[in-house]
């Protein structure tokens, strides 16, 4: 039986925690990174690391690829598309059909707004943002070029990532934590490490060609989260400032104009899935414990 390998496009905090759990299951891992100090790195953990970004495509890339069984991308849209497709999309095309699986790791942000509705997997994508617009512009791409190859894709919509080192509690440690205050607003989240699991649930059930939403169970007020955050973290939570007074860069406010519950059902029923982390306390708990144990 041949090891399975995964190639992934963009090793980065998500990605990073599939590879350490792959890697314990004895996968072969390779994929990318725009460092030369972050591939050395990834390469001293055993990782067959290449340096990549548009412009400064992989240098034997059928080299690189060859054995792939497993191809994920989390590489962002620039300005310009997907460079991943741009740069390398024949290359993938003559792959499409020894790849076992294939994913894109996408974004809620597709949606858009609703005003605090609900939105699944089947409804219409309406961005309101430029970077999610470009987004779209990438799924668009990935799905033509599956279509065109027989590429076994799959997309994944991310909603707002945290985990170890990357949440509230961090923020309410650093003394840095804000509670911005917009009524009626929610958020959906999503644990890194329930990333993963839907992933590798993914690559136990493939239906090629299906979209799936991942979240959390419980669609939060940002304001609750950060008090939360701050209670089990032993500070007094920051004042409630209005989000228009919140003097907010243009990037933060491409996530306040979107307010939207995002359903995971599919991702329930179709993959199996059961979060380690199904909403906000549950995470941050665990977070909190791991640090205190440290």
């Amino acid at each position: 039986m041949t090891t399975p390998r995964l190639f992934c496009f963009g090793i980065g905090y998500s990605a990073q925690v599939l590879i350490a759990e792959l890697q314990g299951a004895g996968w072969r891992i390779a994929g990318t990174t725009r460092s030369p100090e972050k591939a050395a790195t990834l390469r001293a953990q055993g990782i067959d690391a290449h340096v990549f970004d548009r412009g400064r495509p992989l240098a034997e890339p059928e080299a690189a690829l060859a054995g792939t069984t497993h191809l994920l991308s989390s590489v962002p849209p620039d300005g310009q598309g997907d460079a991943v497709i741009d740069e390398h999309g024949a290359s993938l095309r003559k792959l499409a059909g020894e790849i076992e699986w294939a994913g894109y790791l996408s974004t809620t942000g597709v949606y858009g707004n609703r005003d605090g509705g609900w939105v699944d997997e089947t409804d219409e994508l309406e961005p309101t943002s430029e970077r999610s617009q470009r987004r779209v512009a990438a799924e668009t791409a990935w799905r033509e070029l599956a279509d065109a190859t027989g590429l076994p894709l799959h997309i994944f919509r991310l909603a707002g990532i945290y985990g170890p080192g990357r949440s509230p509690l961090d923020s309410a440690r650093a003394g840095n934590a804000r509670r911005i205050h917009k009524p009626g607003h929610v958020f959906s989240r999503i644990h890194v490490a329930d990333i993963a699991q839907v992933l590798r649930a993914s690559f136990a059930h493939p239906d090629p060609g299906r979209i799936y939403n991942v979240c959390d169970d419980q669609p939060a007020d940002p304001a609750t989260v950060t008090a939360y955050a701050c209670q089990l973290a032993g500070v007094e939570p920051p004042p409630l400032v209005p989000v228009e007074e919140a003097g907010l860069s243009q990037m933060a406010w491409t996530f306040w104009r979107d307010n939207k519950r995002v359903d995971n059902t599919r991702m329930h029923d179709e993959l199996g899935v059961e979060l380690h982390y199904p909403d906000y306390r549950v995470g941050l708990d665990a977070l909190a414990a791991a640090a205190s144990e440290a």
